[in-house]
Parts: structure tokens; sequence; C-alpha cells
């Protein structure tokens, strides 16, 4: 069945790939970046301005993107940015703006699309996680927070809608080839009792992205989620999910249907 979906930061990354691959397979896809004009003549689907970093732009989405769609069926968060250095070495202010980016600015939009899911009581959000949100790792202290973060507000917003007929779903990467990394922003000053570890994490790092999967896997899970009715929260994918992740899962779900029951007695 023809969705319309609107997927934000698809401009590059997740995000260019899983609009592609959502076109492709039918639906109307509605992207968004803060320059859509530099895309739009290279892409099949429409693109429209948003910036997370800007009140006035979410704000005026709703208005926007219901002048290109009668209704809308999908939002998928996607648009962020990675910080990533040794946590004491990160200034405050720039660890902060990775939460104002890819915590506030996704809730903000999230709660720019609710009111029009609430009234047509009917809807489905779609959140780009990462396996960093629930396992952390070095050199990535504030993203791997931010989501952390998402996992936890997403989680609690799946219990809230409920009733509603709005679903709520994570879709959380591993490691893949994509150009997050040459999006992120890193700390200028090095302290120098970090310089062992540093040169060890840069090694994890180059035989993490040389070892990186396809992104399209992350793609084709999304199209998954989305031609899923009733998905279930957390949908990982990608190699090195642990055991723990594995039972953090099983966990939590054993948890949602006890939430679930109580709530609808």
């Amino acid at each position: 069945m023809k969705q319309n979906i609107l997927i934000t930061g698809a401009s590059s990354g997740f995000g260019l790939l899983i609009a592609n691959r959502l076109h492709k397979s039918g639906h109307n896809v509605i992207g968004t970046s803060r320059n859509p004009e530099k895309l739009q003549s290279v892409v099949p689907f429409k693109m429209i301005a948003l910036d997370l970093n800007s009140d006035e732009s979410i704000n005026t989405l709703p208005d926007r993107l219901f002048k290109e769609i009668g209704k809308l069926d999908i939002l998928i968060n996607n648009a962020g940015f990675l910080v990533s250095g040794i946590a004491e070495e990160t200034p405050i202010e720039l660890g902060r703006q990775q939460f104002e980016t890819n915590f506030w600015g996704t809730i903000k939009v999230t709660n720019s699309i609710l009111l029009y899911f609430r009234k047509q009581r009917f809807g489905k959000i779609i959140t780009l996680g990462s396996i960093v949100g629930l396992v952390s790792f070095p050199n990535a202290a504030y993203y791997a927070s931010s989501k952390h973060a998402l996992e936890g507000y997403f989680k609690a917003l799946r219990y809230e809608l409920n009733e509603f007929n709005i679903r709520v779903a994570m879709v959380q990467p591993a490691a893949f080839k994509t150009s997050i990394m040459d999006n992120s922003s890193s700390p200028v000053n090095e302290i120098t009792d970090y310089n062992s570890l540093r040169g060890k994490i840069e090694k994890f790092t180059d035989e993490l992205v040389k070892s990186a999967e396809d992104p399209m896997m992350v793609a084709n899970e999304v199209l998954k989620v989305v031609q899923t009715a009733k998905p279930k929260f957390r949908n990982i994918v990608g190699k090195g999910t642990s055991t723990l992740i594995n039972l953090q899962h099983f966990a939590y779900g054993i948890l949602e249907k006890n939430v679930l029951k109580q709530l609808n007695k």
C-alpha cells in the first residue's frame, strides 16, 4: 500500500538511502534538508527545507508539508550529526549542540507532527537510533548519550500514543559505511594524558570502518518496519550486536507487555 512518508535529513547517508529505497518501493516520499534546492534536481522525491536547530523552521514544517500532501502516514526521524572525541576533551557547548540537534530537534519535529497524527487517529513514528544508544563506546560519549536519550523518550511515547493507533519504533544500526564521520565535529584541544588511549581508539575506529557493512541493510530494515502494521520497538540491524543487547531487547519486550496490560485494564 502506497504511504506518504516524511524523512528528515534525506540529503546524505542513511537518510538519502532510506528515501530512495522507500521511493523505489512505491511510497510517496518527502525528504528534508537544510538546503533542499541543492538536491531537488538529482533525487526522484520531493525535498523541503528543515533545520533542526531552528524553531521557526520546525514550527512552519506542518503547513509547508501539508501543502504537498493531504495526509501523512509515517514520520521517519533521521536527521542528526556526530560529535566524536574523548569526553573530557569535548567542550560542553559542543556536547550541548549535540543534544540540541539529535535529541531536542528530533523531539520538536515529532511534536510538530503529533497533532495531525492524533487528529487522524493513526500514524507511525520511526526514529533512527544507534547501537551506541544501547551500549556506549569510547570517543562518542555525547553522541551515545543523545541516542540513549532518544531511546528513553520514544519508549515512553510508545505507551502514550498507543490508544491513538500511532505506532512508535526505532531502528538501531551497528557500524555501516556512511558519510557520518565526514560530517562529524570533534574537539580541537587534546589532553596529553589521553594520547595512548587516543591512538588505540583511532586504530579501533579504522578497523571498524574497514569492516563496516553495506548501509542498504539499514534502508531495507526501515522498509520492513514501514510495511509492518505493528512493529516492535527495537529493530537492531548489523553485526556486532552482543548477547547483552539481545538480553536487553528480550527484557524490554516482557516489560512492555506488562505495562500495556496495566494501561489497557
